[in-house]
């Protein structure tokens, strides 16, 4: 199956959607091989690793949940720089954005529904705010409504109060077939579902967050340098090597993939650049 890239009227319309509403789904956004490969690879991980439920509501009670995927196989680094995804999120945040988390939520049968919440509960912001989180989830599996859909709570991207832990609150299902990725504003109130099935949900929650503000998963320290050296320039820029309007993320006035990867990139600071465009005094 031949996959075709995004053209730009449907990245305009995704980002439409994601303005108004704080969601969109992408529909059969990424090939079936990759979908299968992913799903080998993290059953493999669970079982070589023992992976066992995080016992507690929010991370659940019949969930597994595989953390710090870049660091454990070669078939995640595919994964951030999807040219199905990664160009919506840039439209959310924008071009400096980082790659905030990178784990899997596999919801078992008799898990119980998440409480809601919002993605950047604690960055202690006053809401409504500009974007500062963009979150995906990637279906591995079909995702129902019976079989714990992601839920949300379309528009609440724009309300001024987050959601009280555990409160009830009415919300739909974000249904979509394997191979479709949900992609969310991190202001939305949302949330996994409760799994009324005998088959397991598997996903990918693939998760951004603006350059300037601190990622979820300490990506620096928590990837061997050795395997952040395989990673293509763009995946190596995503996981905070590189720097955020040619400023912050430095290292002594040189990027972190100079000083830890040996890569002359050319850096060069806002200071130097900004001194390149003044006029001849």
């Amino acid at each position: 199956m031949v996959m075709q890239s995004m053209s730009d009227s449907d990245r305009a319309r995704h980002l439409a959607q994601i303005a108004e509403r704080g969601y969109t789904i992408v529909t059969a956004a990424i090939e079936p091989g990759l979908i299968d490969a992913l799903n080998a690879a993290l059953l493999d991980i669970e079982r070589g690793d023992g992976i066992v439920p995080g016992n507690n509501a929010f991370e659940g009670h019949h969930t597994i949940r595989i953390y710090n995927l870049l660091a454990r196989g070669e078939v995640f680094a595919k994964v951030p720089v999807h040219e199905n995804v990664l160009p919506i999120v840039e439209g959310v945040l924008d071009g400096g954005c980082l790659v905030s988390s990178l784990s899997s939520i596999s919801i078992d049968p008799g898990e119980r529904a998440q409480p809601l919440h919002a993605d950047d509960t604690l960055m202690g912001i006053e809401r409504p705010h500009v974007p500062l989180v963009c979150n995906s989830m990637w279906a591995l599996t079909d995702f129902t409504q019976e079989n714990g859909a992601t839920r949300i709570v379309p528009g609440s991207h724009r309300w001024r109060d987050q959601p009280a832990y555990g409160a009830p609150h009415e919300s739909i299902a974000a249904e979509m077939t394997r191979g479709s990725v949900l992609i969310w504003n991190g202001s939305l109130w949302h949330g996994g579902g409760a799994n009324h099935t005998s088959q397991r949900r598997v996903g990918i929650a693939m998760n951004y967050c603006a350059g300037f503000i601190r990622q979820q998963e300490n990506q620096q320290l928590g990837i061997p340098l050795d395997r952040v050296r395989t990673f293509a320039p763009r995946l190596q820029q995503l996981v905070g090597f590189g720097t955020y309007k040619h400023l912050i993320g430095h290292i002594d006035k040189a990027s972190p993939s100079q000083r830890l990867l040996g890569i002359d990139d050319a850096f060069r600071s806002v200071w130097d650049v900004v001194d390149t465009r003044k006029p001849n005094r």
